[in-house]
């Protein structure tokens, strides 16, 4: 055992769990890339502001979450809690905005980091799967990414997952609603820190978990009731859509999410299996995000879908993932003429595209046969001198115990045939 472990809140991924987190990770990525969603990875960590500007000051993640550093050269950086922000700073600054095909559409995997108190849902380094599509309004492409999280959300298999879906209305109706909802909130008995709230983001106190705070919110003004005609007939429109898609959502007019860039389109997908940490992922619209870090103005949407929680949300359904086997033929030499022709044989399958493994360290015939069967392969491929001379190999099937002889030039195309 190492003298050293994962930090406090992280987690190492290790097979044989990893794969399916990979299948995770696929079947979210699947249906961006066939909707012309381009591949993007930025950098683990950005300069501190770009996260301040435009994930909010006010917010848990940049007051409290936040991992920073001051490097040798004096540059604050901070490790990246959210993607959004990482990816549209990556646009602007290749100038993607200017190529004249908006809107530009990304995706992204990868880690994220926020120091929180880590419990099953909720830790310190996450993995999510993102999406942005940049520089265009159009409830259309709302519509589009909350199909495409809910389709893979099915695809996995998962059944007990909901949509929730809210406005949070735009520049020209949010700040008669930001006055009303103050005047609410600055009457209720509340702490000194959630008082402050109040006056920087007094969104964010509705999505306050809290019991204490949610008491006290009965009857506060919300943000569908002060709506302005445009935002009140984008979000209509967006709603249509989904239902065509046969999406079912539930209206939410509490919820705005943990960041302050999001406007008029928010939504988020939750499962009741996952306890108090329910959220899957979610996202919305961000219209002037751009402009928050020094951008031209460029509408934009998109979502963030956690993987890890994906992952609980398929143990708590019971729903095993059909994984493509790891191996599907593994090779077991008796002597060392063997392991030199079946590794070059094992070589040869694989450039055929089968997967393919091999017994190594000179292990004697029973123990290869275990770790052939602790593989998870098909076929055994199992050669010995005599074998060698007849210039055949052993073809076994693991499940049936059958075992035939097999020329050794028509071995590729005999398990090509057998394995489709």
């Amino acid at each position: 055992m190492s003298t050293f472990s994962a930090p406090k809140g992280t987690y190492d991924l290790l097979p044989p769990d990893s794969a399916g987190y990979l299948a995770v990770r696929e079947a979210m990525a699947a249906p961006l890339r066939r909707a012309g969603y381009g591949y993007v990875e930025t950098p683990g960590f950005e300069n501190v502001e770009l996260f301040s500007r435009g994930v909010g000051e006010s917010t848990d993640i940049v007051s409290k979450e936040m991992y920073t550093l001051t490097t040798k050269g004096g540059d604050h950086l901070a490790l990246r809690p959210e993607g959004t922000a990482s990816v549209l700073r990556a646009a602007l600054q290749a100038n993607l905005h200017r190529a004249g095909n908006l809107p530009v559409k990304l995706w992204y995997s990868g880690s994220f980091y926020r120091y929180e108190r880590p419990q099953a849902g909720r830790y310190r380094h996450f993995s999510q799967v993102g999406a942005e599509a940049v520089g265009a309004e159009d409830p259309a492409l709302d519509a589009e990414l909350i199909i495409m999280a809910a389709d893979a959300y099915r695809a996995l298999g998962l059944t007990q997952v909901r949509l929730l879906l809210n406005s949070l209305g735009d520049a020209e109706c949010r700040p008669a609603y930001r006055a009303a909802l103050q005047e609410f909130l600055r009457a209720l008995d509340l702490d000194e820190d959630t008082r402050a709230r109040i006056e920087i983001n007094p969104l964010r106190v509705l999505d306050d978990k809290r019991e204490s705070v949610q008491r006290q919110l009965t009857g506060a003004p919300m943000m569908r009731d002060h709506l302005c005609t445009a935002c009140e007939e984008y979000h209509e429109r967006v709603r249509e859509l989904l239902t065509a898609a046969d999406i079912v959502f539930e209206d939410d007019p509490k919820l705005v999410r943990g960041l302050d860039y999001y406007t008029r389109t928010t939504f988020e997908f939750v499962h009741g299996g996952l306890g108090s940490q329910s959220a899957l992922g979610g996202g919305g619209r961000y219209d002037g995000l751009s402009e928050m870090i020094g951008g031209p103005a460029l509408p934009s949407v998109g979502w963030g879908l956690g993987v890890d929680r994906t992952v609980l949300a398929l143990r708590a359904e019971g729903v095993e993932l059909d994984l493509p086997a790891g191996t599907d033929v593994f090779a077991v030499p008796l002597g060392e003429e063997a392991a030199r022709t079946l590794f070059s044989l094992v070589t040869t399958v694989r450039r055929a595209g089968i997967a393919a493994d091999l017994a190594y360290g000179g292990k004697g015939l029973k123990a290869a046969m275990k770790a052939a069967n602790r593989s998870g392969a098909r076929y055994a491929l199992v050669a010995g001198e005599r074998d060698l001379a007849e210039g055949v190999i052993q073809l076994k099937d693991l499940a049936s115990g059958e075992q035939r002889p097999v020329p050794a030039d028509a071995l590729v195309s005999e398990l090509t045939r057998l394995l489709g």
